[in-house]
């Protein structure tokens, strides 16, 4: 799901040094980097070579050999490492490249909680396909709405859901709940009073905005998970 895709990474990065610096200040010039900074991606990337700002949370280096720097990295998605650590060997005088990458977080998901291997996921089938045993399978596979709970969230009333479903836009009167802080143009996740997701849409309205409307095209959705069908229709149908 592009949530996640697009959702902040965690590195552990390991940069060589052409030559050694003090390591005073190597982490004087790394702390540099964290907050907003100006990027344009190597020349042996998949986007265009454009100058982007990204926002890096957290640089915090861990051990420094002289040569060989370890460092953990918090940054927004689609922040190249690699640009990083030759800006901050341009920065130093002295030169330096990636030697080493490891993302061990996207978004929710970590090392510790919601990373599988591919390995995993096969030996959990074949225990519930072999032994009837769905433990494993219950583990590794989680609900979808856990992709989601880092983004803002408004939940519907059950007689918009199914509205929601085919495609019409979210009003007002159909939310039940709203998360404080939402401004126009944010992605939300949409989640029925049951906790269901829904889908995701686009704010048209900020939270202060839907408190004081009474009606009024609130979200628009971007995309729906939900099937149809589950919940009732909340509209007559024509005929004749």
């Amino acid at each position: 799901m592009g949530t996640v895709i697009h959702s902040s990474k965690e590195y552990v990065c390991v940069m060589q040094l052409h030559k050694p610096v003090d390591e005073d200040r190597l982490r004087q010039v790394v702390s540099m980097f964290v907050g907003t900074i100006y990027q344009k991606p190597p020349v042996r990337s998949s986007v265009k070579r454009s100058l982007r700002r990204k926002r890096i949370n957290k640089i915090e280096l861990l051990e420094y050999t002289g040569k060989y720097a370890l460092m953990i990295i918090d940054c927004e998605a689609g922040t190249y490492m690699r640009k990083l650590c030759w800006d901050i060997g341009l920065i130093l005088g002295v030169g330096a490249h990636m030697r080493e990458l490891r993302r061990t977080r996207t978004g929710p998901f970590n090392e510790d909680k919601g990373l599988v291997r591919l390995q995993d996921l096969a030996e959990a089938l074949y225990r519930w396909r072999e032994e009837g045993k769905e433990d494993l399978l219950r583990r590794y596979i989680l609900p979808g709405e856990y992709t989601v709970c880092g983004i803002p969230k408004v939940v519907l009333r059950d007689t918009a859901v199914e509205s929601i479903v085919h495609g019409a836009t979210l009003a007002v009167p159909g939310i039940a709940m709203i998360q404080e802080g939402i401004k126009r143009g944010d992605l939300v996740a949409m989640h029925t009073l049951k906790g269901e997701l829904i889908g995701l849409a686009k704010a048209l309205m900020s939270t202060e905005e839907v408190l004081e409307a009474s009606r009024g095209e609130a979200f628009k959705p971007e995309r729906v998970i939900m099937e149809p069908g589950l919940y009732p229709r909340a509209w007559k149908r024509r005929t004749g």
